[in-house]
């Protein structure tokens, strides 16, 4: 949505190559518009009133819509101006994902790179505040691209695909970075973006069931029912997202545990079978070879 005309119809001729796009007159169609939009989608909008551009004033259309849907990925396009830099902080204050400079960076490849860059990121910027600070780069990686491809609406399997790994490869570093199954955190993440989209006063429980991939409402129920024990209307209430988060950072906590249990087992196996074979080598009177180094923390990033 937007007041240029000839920006619009640079917007067709790029984005049609890479993005579905749907252009829209005002700001009510767009509101009533984002209900109906799957999470990846973005919204690259005038964040002007219109009129003399040059005393132009920040929508206050905007901020209201930022209030409502304060998930959506708003990407305001406009002309970076001296002494507009107050209107670029406040709209980072509204919530606004990113800006892109109309003259500077409408050219295909800079418009398709800025589009692509935004795609996903709120749920990533999300967890990145939540999660401990002590997680490891590898763990990070599988976290982030996840959130990354059910944003964009991605199951299982996509997860190997955008880290361009085979899934028995992605089993392993989950295993190797204390983390869930790959499925089991796939799982977490479409009820971390369904928690997220909770948090939007203007979305119903069904249009967040739908945008998440559910089949239906009591779907995304029996899920959270299952994931973290209440129902969407109970943890709307108590803040969906935070909830939703603790419980699983409290999961994490239980993996790693578990896998630190299991790999002290797995050591102890591995020095019993050493020492046994030392004690054969002993007796055949051949040489010994000095004990195999400690087996690599779990924790670790290789």
């Amino acid at each position: 949505m937007h007041s240029n005309g000839a920006f619009r119809e640079r917007v067709r001729r790029i984005a049609l190559k890479s993005f579905d796009v749907t252009f829209l007159p005002d700001w009510e169609s767009l509101r009533a518009a984002i209900p109906d939009t799957p999470p990846a989608a973005l919204l690259l909008v005038d964040p002007y009133s219109p009129g003399n551009r040059e005393g132009a004033q920040l929508a206050q259309e905007l901020r209201a819509l930022m209030w409502e849907f304060p998930s959506a990925t708003v990407v305001a396009a406009m002309e970076l101006r001296p002494g507009h830099s107050h209107d670029v902080r406040t709209l980072g204050e509204w919530g606004v994902t990113d800006i892109l400079s109309i003259g500077e960076e409408d050219t295909q490849e800079a418009m398709t790179r800025r589009l692509r860059s935004a795609q996903g990121r709120p749920l990533q910027n999300l967890l990145q505040r939540c999660l401990p600070p002590s997680m490891s780069g590898r763990s990070r990686t599988l976290l982030m691209t996840a959130a990354e491809v059910v944003s964009l609406g991605g199951r299982g399997r996509d997860l190997a695909r955008a880290l361009h790994l085979s899934e028995r490869t992605v089993l392993r570093w989950s295993e190797r970075a204390a983390l869930p199954p790959p499925r089991r955190l796939m799982a977490w993440m479409r009820i971390l973006l369904a928690a997220s989209l909770l948090d939007d006063p203007g979305r119903t429980v069904l249009s967040v069931a739908y945008a998440c991939g559910y089949s239906s409402d009591s779907s995304l129920r029996r899920a959270m029912q299952d994931f973290l024990g209440t129902i969407p209307t109970t943890l709307r209430r108590e803040g969906a997202f935070s909830r939703a988060s603790a419980r699983f950072l409290e999961e994490l906590a239980e993996v790693k545990s578990w896998g630190k249990e299991m790999w002290k087992e797995r050591s102890a196996e591995d020095g019993r079978l050493t020492r046994r074979q030392r004690q054969r080598l002993k007796q055949q009177g051949l040489p010994v070879n000095p004990p195999r180094g400690r087996s690599r923390s779990p924790d670790s990033d290789d």
